[in-house]
C-alpha cells in the first residue's frame, strides 16, 4: 500500500530482537537540508535506552560528522568514508579521533587512476586523506570544504608528497559527461577487483576504496567485536554505496527516495528521508519490544 507521500513502511521482520541499527546519513537519516529532525533525535535516543546500539555508517569524511556528533550515545563510533575509517565522535566538532583506518594503498590508487583515465578520458580526481581532501584543478571543488592542496593526481599520490604520511581513505573520480550509473558500470568493469568502487552522489562522481573495503565489511568487523550477528542488525540506506550493507544486514530498509538498485537490495522499504523514514521504523521496532 502506498500513500500520497510515498510507500508505507513495512513491518520489521527481524527473526531476533535487533541489537544494532546501522544507518546512512545523507538521503537517509538526514533531511535534505542536512538537519536531524526532533522525531529522529528522539527515536535514536530511545533505541539506545532500549539497549540497541546505533552506528552512523556514511560516505562522509570524519570532518563532516559535526551534523550528528551531538546525537551519539554509548560507544560514540561512526563508520566514515564508505568503511575506510572508524571514528570516535566523542571529542566533538574538530576533535574526532580515528580508531581504525582501512586505507587504499598508494600504488593501487595510481594503477586505478591510470585505468580510469584510459577508460574514461576527461576524468578528474581527488584524493581523500585522513587530514583532508586534495584534488586536481579540473575537479569540481566543494565550496564548503576547501582543498588542502591542488595538483595533478600523480603528484598528490607521489611517494614524496608533503602529506604522504596521511593514509589515503579513498579516491574520488568525476566525469563531466557520463551518466552516474554508466560511469560506475564502466569503472567497475575496467578496474575489476583491484579496488572497491561505488557512488552516492547524483552526479557522475565515483568513490574508490581499497579492495574489499565497504560499509558492509567494516560494519561486519565492528559487529564481530561486539558479538553481534547479521540477523541482529537493522540497516537503512538510499544509494548504491549502501547496497552491500543492506544485503549483509538481517533486516534492511530502502528509503522512499532510494535508488532503484537499493530498493531491490533491501528487505523492506520505509518512507522518504524528509518524512523521517528511519524514525518511523525505529518506533515500530521499539513498540514491538
Amino acid at each position: 500500500m502506498t500513500s500520497a507521500t510515498g510507500p508505507a513502511p513495512a513491518t520489521p521482520a527481524a527473526p531476533v530482537q535487533p541489537r544494532l541499527i546501522a544507518t546512512d546519513l545523507d538521503g537517509t537519516l538526514l533531511r535534505d537540508d542536512k538537519s536531524v529532525s526532533d522525531r529522529t533525535i528522539a527515536a535514536l535516543a530511545a533505541a539506545e535506552r532500549a539497549g540497541i546500539e546505533v552506528f552512523f555508517v556514511t560516505g562522509r569524511p570524519a570532518r563532516w560528522m559535526d551534523v550528528v556528533s551531538e546525537h551519539v550515545h554509548g560507544h560514540g563510533l561512526a563508520i566514515c568514508g564508505n568503511g575506510a575509517a572508524v571514528v570516535d565522535l566523542h571529542g566533538g566538532p574538530g576533535e574526532h579521533r580515528f580508531v581504525e583506518v582501512r586505507p587504499l594503498e598508494r600504488t593501487t590508487a595510481i594503477i586505478v587512476v591510470d585505468i580510469l583515465r584510459a577508460a574514461a578520458p576527461d576524468t578528474s580526481f581527488a584524493v581523500e586523506r585522513t587530514g583532508g581532501i586534495h584534488h586536481e584543478l579540473a575537479y569540481p571543488p566543494m565550496h564548503l570544504d576547501p582543498a588542502a592542496g591542488i595538483a595533478p593526481v600523480e603528484k598528490l599520490l607521489a611517494e614524496n608528497a608533503d602529506v604522504a604520511d596521511q593514509p589515503v581513505l579513498k579516491i574520488l573520480a568525476h566525469h563531466p559527461e557520463l551518466s552516474p550509473d554508466a560511469f560506475l558500470a564502466l569503472a567497475r568493469s575496467a578496474v575489476g577487483e583491484r579496488a572497491s568502487i561505488t557512488r552516492s552522489s547524483p552526479t557522475a562522481l565515483l568513490e574508490i576504496s581499497g579492495p574489499g573495503v565497504s560499509k558492509a565489511s567494516t560494519l561486519e568487523l565492528c559487529c564481530a567485536e561486539r558479538g553481534i550477528a547479521p540477523a541482529e542488525v537493522v540497516a537503512f540506506g538510499d544509494m548504491p554505496n549502501d547496497i552491500e550493507m543492506l544485503t549483509w544486514a538481517g533486516t534492511s530498509y530502502a528509503m522512499g527516495n532510494a535508488h532503484p538498485d537499493v530498493v531491490a537490495a533491501a528487505s523492506g522499504r520505509t518512507v522518504a528521508n524528509n518524512e523521517d523514514g528511519v524514525a518511523v521504523v525505529i518506533e515500530q521496532i521499539l513498540h514491538g519490544l
